[in-house]
């Protein structure tokens, strides 16, 4: 039986499956740290949402990892006061 590891490291030999891998990586650590930020600032998503000018549902789907778009993600960025780089 193969490790988890082991099988990353097999797939990763693949240049689509890192294509998607590193793509996947990225959205997540968005997700986490525009959540982490709101937390920090103690602001609810709705709380943010509205600061930002987005749905709560918009907010909550960036923070889940889900696709975006850059118009978005600014107005997030920018209520937030944080800096992240794509």
């Amino acid at each position: 039986m193969t490790s988890h590891k082991n099988y990353l490291k097999e797939q990763m030999k693949d240049p689509d499956f890192q294509k998607g891998y590193m793509y996947e990586k990225k959205m997540a650590e968005i997700a986490v740290k525009i959540q982490e930020a709101r937390q920090k600032q103690g602001l609810t998503q709705k709380e943010l949402a509205r600061k930002a000018q987005v749905t709560q549902q918009q907010l909550s789907n960036i923070e889940n990892g889900s696709n975006f778009t850059i118009k978005t993600f600014l107005k997030i960025r920018e209520a937030l006061h944080i800096n992240i780089t794509l």
